[in-house]
């Protein structure tokens, strides 16, 4: 995930060549979402690569018992929906608009006719999908590994990197997170959620008010991370 980045496109075609850029932004056509809005659904097939220009997009499944699990949290820059499009199979989570979206969405079969015609563009996709298997494989790792606190310290503190805003009162996390929001993110229940973070806000860590988290101790949550990582 990044910062958003200068630009009509929100940054998604930054790490291209600019003639390769414009290509790709030719070849591609704007759309918007409303918030909750469905960009595709688990089970879909694969027709079109997502490039989030403004806004931002969840990606989420439903368990058999209803629950729903927050996978991952896009924002402009990011591509979704790249797994699917490059193996053929069928889309493996819900991704959903959070907030008024507007995506270029890259037609599957005018993508891979361009990355056919010019085979070296292939290596920007490989480490965008490498990125993503890399912050996947550390979710996996923190949920076999660490217990709630740690993983809720650690995914505050990665949250806080990519949205924060510093103030005089501590780094604001700039994105909504209801307390059900992260406990979807964490596998865990929305009170066991709770439970810690009012914790850690009478302990003075963090502040909570109107659904957003602010980091005033970075601190004291990095030795909690650490402390359970050894």
């Amino acid at each position: 995930m990044h910062k958003d980045k200068p630009g009509d496109d929100g940054g998604v075609f930054f790490d291209l060549p600019a003639e390769t850029a414009a290509e790709c932004a030719g070849l591609a056509s704007r759309r918007h979402y409303g918030d909750g809005e469905l960009l595709y659904a688990r089970g879909d097939g694969a027709d079109a690569l997502y490039g989030l220009i403004r806004g931002r997009v969840r990606l989420s499944n439903v368990t058999p018992d209803g629950r729903e699990v927050l996978v991952m949290l896009f924002e402009p820059g990011d591509w979704v929906g790249e797994v699917s499009l490059f193996d053929g199979l069928p889309r493996t989570h819900d991704a959903h608009a959070v907030g008024h979206t507007e995506v270029f969405v890259l037609p599957k079969a005018k993508l891979l006719a361009l990355l056919d015609a010019q085979p070296l563009l292939y290596r920007h996709f490989a480490v965008r999908l490498a990125r993503s298997l890399r912050v996947a494989l550390s979710y996996i790792d923190d949920a076999a590994l660490l217990p709630l606190p740690a993983r809720l310290a650690k995914r505050l503190l990665d949250l806080s990197r990519v949205y924060g805003e510093e103030t005089p009162q501590g780094r604001r996390i700039e994105l909504h997170l209801p307390q059900e929001d992260l406990g979807r993110m964490l596998g865990a229940s929305r009170q066991s959620v709770s439970k810690e973070l009012k914790r850690w806000e009478a302990q003075g860590w963090i502040g909570v008010e109107y659904g957003k988290v602010m980091i005033r101790d970075e601190v004291a949550l990095q030795l909690l991370v650490r402390q359970d990582e050894r």
